[in-house]
């Protein structure tokens, strides 16, 4: 199949990236599209659908295949092309999960001869995303300092509840509003997660499929200095619940505080004092691996 990759301009001058490119053309047709600035990637794709095209490729990190989203659902279903993704970023959370390969040649062969799924999106107010959107801690680290978010989050719960500790979080108070009840909260960090990885390939939803209509929330509540440890271990056993790591699987969810929140949508800093979260089942026709574990059923 012909493809056309929208590649982030900061990967476009990379040798090892050009030389797979020209590999890839021995298999078919392959144009390349190069972001220069903001608003580049929404044009890049308008132009892919006045002109035609049935499969784009999203070639960066997770930021790059969460603008490629978010521009294909400003359209509708039909004139959407396939999507498939190229991981030029530093974690790849996405593709990781997805099983996509990290080699760009294989990656691209993929995206040639791929099988397409039909996967969720996730609206947030006017945005939208695919993997992973964080609120509170985590994503103001994200705003302030990223290189620390990076660090933080790869060290795992521990560091977590440490560095929280350290620097004397103040939690949000506010209001979570879910299909069956509605509970107030001390929040410090919260996610919603349609994909299963963030932050350098930290598992916060290990039970989350692109294909459910659902996704899963999982948030940290207010706790004491004595609690540390319970609060570990309630981040390792992440498939269940505990006292201040509560999780949730749902086709949405709303929070309400008096306060900005910050929030990240797979990169993408943003702050609300009221958002919902809403899952658009069967958004986006994605490229994926035979046997993807992201998928419920891989028939």
């Amino acid at each position: 199949m012909n493809i056309r990759i929208l590649l982030n301009g900061k990967k476009a001058g990379l040798e090892s990236v050009r030389s797979e490119i020209f590999k890839a053309r021995e298999s078919g047709v392959v144009e390349v599209r190069s972001t220069w600035e903001g608003g580049d990637v929404e044009r890049l794709v308008q132009e892919a659908i006045d002109e035609g095209c049935q499969r784009i490729v999203a070639g960066g990190g997770d930021g790059t295949v969460n603008e490629v989203v978010d521009a294909l659902l400003q359209f509708p279903f039909d004139d959407r092309p396939e999507v498939a993704v190229l991981p030029l970023g530093t974690a790849n959370d996405f593709a990781t999960a997805c099983t996509i390969p990290v080699d760009a040649l294989a990656a691209l062969n993929l995206a040639q001869s791929g099988k397409v799924r039909l996967v969720d999106a996730v609206k947030a107010n006017e945005f939208h995303f695919i993997n992973v959107a964080s609120g509170g801690f985590g994503a103001q680290v994200t705003a302030n300092t990223p290189v620390a978010l990076k660090n933080f989050l790869g060290g795992g719960a521990y560091s977590i509840a440490g560095l929280i500790q350290a620097l004397d979080f103040a939690p949000y108070y506010g209001e979570v509003r879910l299909p069956d009840q509605v509970v107030k909260h001390h929040v410090i960090a919260g996610a919603i997660c349609n994909g299963k990885l963030a932050g350098g390939g930290q598992q916060l939803a290990p039970m989350a499929k692109l294909d459910d209509g659902l996704v899963d929330l999982v948030s940290l509540s207010s706790f004491p200095a004595d609690k540390i440890s319970q609060v570990v271990q309630e981040l390792i056993e992440s498939e269940v619940g505990g006292e201040y790591v509560k999780r949730y699987r749902v086709p949405w969810v709303e929070w309400e505080s008096d306060v900005e929140m910050p929030i990240n949508l797979d990169g993408e800093p943003i702050s609300s004092k009221k958002i919902r979260f809403e899952v658009l089942p069967s958004a986006i026709k994605l490229v994926l691996p035979e046997n993807c574990p992201m998928i419920s059923s891989n028939s």
